[in-house]
């Protein structure tokens, strides 16, 4: 099989900064080539050098042959022509990538045009033909909406929409399905699978998901630091890993299939650092025994510490079209020191449950107790003395902290605020916080965009348990982290849950995540709780059809990975 493109000794630097460091690629026609590693190893830049997107003061050289073309040489109006024709690229945020202000027809109409010779009313006709083909439901209708009036599922199919218009040879896919719920994700790559067959297209597929690579890959390449440190057939990657680095990837990578514990087991971590040389190094630390046994709350209180009964939330609908019931007479409770899973897809009234927990949404019906005294009723400021011992940790650390403030500021303004201490006592309390979650003192002085994702959400922990709460909502904490990192929050977790008695809800669309987590576990649909059990029940023997169709869809490496 004839390569379709060969990238041979590709650099890519910002400055002095060296974000890729001389790698060859090759993808055949027809074939997916999988590129995975954490965030800043050089996927993205990678991606982005061979659409020529990389930004300036970006430099890239090297050789990328495209069907026998230098995509570096061309000029740019030919590079125009080649992009989205014959190569086309799907970005990790569909709702950043598409035009607000312009309806997803005329979007995909205007990728039409340019690269094709049509009419407006061709063009928007092929529209509708492409919004089918991606699975919108009522394309006609649909083709008007603007990208906000879709969900994050069907704005990511509009994307993929316009990177197929064209029929391209080469389709770059980015982190595609990150934020996507597991039946989205799992139609999502069916549907990428189905168009390349189909129109016998060629695809590079960027993820930190190693189930999906196993799914759907034919080869794999490595990235650590700005290098290429292994490329293998996906079978050979997965049952005989030969990079150190690679092996650590495997091991700290969740699998449903694996059936680990936190109760039992510590995950395996990837610390990065730098050698003596002054190159990137980096130090795995092996799947270990839990050393002590954690000792069921159960045991230790008679009452819980959160009980919800018959709980429901209404949202008005737009245009005066009546009420929406978001969660519907759900009753669970929350035991001292205990974790409880919450499980479902977008748009299934999670979310909406632990806004109504803190009371940030009024109930329409129900009760919340916590510690025996129910939080409807109260009034606000019979409300503030319990808020304190409620707390949340938000999926987009980035986004929850305040950029205008030191990370010392953020911290203080929440023990001021629910008069804490004074001035000293607070900088003493703050620096031990963050002493807990593994960061050093000096990061008080600094702002959030100085940190990693990890570290930012190691910050959104202390935030959240500088009050000293009972409780912590973790709404998908560590979906947007790489899988090394991912590891290093869920055994933080786990330390603090164990050392400070915590308990938690916890959210995730991500069921690998849940099973490690979770001492028992809920599913959510359609604002109801249509199944719970503990950790293990669960999975083995899934009692309704909902539960098996979630379970049906998380992708399952399909090879011997013991070998990690």
């Amino acid at each position: 099989m004839a390569n379709l493109l060969e990238v041979r000794d590709l650099r890519v630097s910002f400055g002095a900064h060296r974000a890729v460091r001389g790698i060859d690629l090759d993808i055949a026609e027809g074939e997916t080539l999988a590129l995975v590693g954490e965030s800043g190893c050089g996927k993205s830049a990678t991606a982005l050098s061979l659409m020529r997107l990389v930004p300036s003061p970006g430099r890239v050289t090297g050789s990328v042959r495209f069907d026998g073309r230098d995509v570096l040489a061309l000029t740019p109006r030919d590079m125009r022509a080649l992009r989205g024709r014959d190569i086309s690229m799907i970005f990790q945020e569909p709702m950043t990538s598409l035009n607000p202000v312009l309806s997803i027809g005329a979007q995909i109409v205007e990728t039409l045009r340019q690269h094709e010779s049509m009419s407006k009313q061709a063009a928007t006709k092929r529209a509708i033909e492409l919004l089918d083909l991606v699975h919108i439901p009522e394309p006609h209708r649909r083709v008007s909406d603007y990208p906000h009036e879709l969900s994050g599922g069907q704005r990511q199919r509009v994307m993929i929409a316009m990177a197929v218009a064209c029929r391209p040879r080469l389709l770059i896919a980015d982190e595609p399905t990150t934020a996507l719920d597991v039946t989205i994700q799992a139609r999502i790559l069916e549907l990428l699978g189905e168009l390349r067959r189909e129109m016998s297209m060629s695809l590079l597929l960027i993820t930190h998901d190693l189930g999906v690579v196993a799914q759907h890959a034919d080869r794999v390449a490595v990235m650590l630091a700005g290098e290429k440190v292994e490329e293998a057939s996906v079978a050979q990657l997965f049952t005989q890993p030969k990079h150190a680095y690679t092996r650590g990837l495997l091991g700290a990578s969740l699998n449903l299939s694996n059936d680990i514990h936190y109760r039992d087991w510590t995950l395996p971590e990837i610390r990065h650092g730098v050698s003596n040389d002054g190159k990137p190094a980096f130090n795995v630390t092996p799947l270990a025994s839990r050393k002590t046994a954690f000792e069921p709350a159960s045991v230790r209180h008679n009452e819980p510490l959160l009980s919800i009964q018959n709980l429901s939330v209404d949202y008005a609908r737009r245009n005066d079209r009546g009420m929406l019931r978001a969660v519907d007479g759900v009753s669970f409770d929350i035991a001292h020191g205990e974790t409880v899973g919450l499980v479902g897809e977008s748009g299934c009234g999670k979310s909406t449950l632990s806004k109504a927990i803190l009371r940030l949404v009024p109930a329409s019906a129900g009760a919340i107790r916590l510690r025996g005294t129910d939080l409807v009723p109260l009034a606000e400021r019979e409300l503030r003395p319990h808020r304190r011992h409620v707390q949340m940790v938000f999926q987009d650390p980035y986004a929850s902290l305040n950029p205008r403030r030191t990370v010392g500021e953020i911290l203080d303004t929440v023990m001021a605020v629910n008069g804490i201490g004074d001035a000293r006592q607070r900088g003493t309390r703050a620096a031990a916080m963050l002493d807990r979650v593994g960061l050093p003192n000096a990061s008080l002085e600094r702002f959030p965009h100085e940190f990693s994702g990890g570290q930012r959400q190691r910050i959104g922990i202390a935030r959240a348990l500088i009050l000293e709460p009972a409780l912590l909502i973790c709404d998908e904490p560590v979906s947007a982290l790489d899988v090394s990192i991912q590891a290093q929050i869920l055994n933080l977790l786990v330390e603090l849950k164990r050392d400070l008695g915590l308990a938690y809800l916890f959210i995730s669309h991500d069921l690998s995540v849940v099973r490690y987590i979770a001492d028992r576990v809920h599913v959510m649909h359609g604002g109801r709780i249509v199944e719970s059990g503990d950790h293990r029940d669960i999975w083995r023997s899934p009692q309704h059809a909902y539960t098996r169709t979630l379970l049906d869809a998380v992708p399952v490496r399909q090879f011997d990975t013991r070998a990690a």
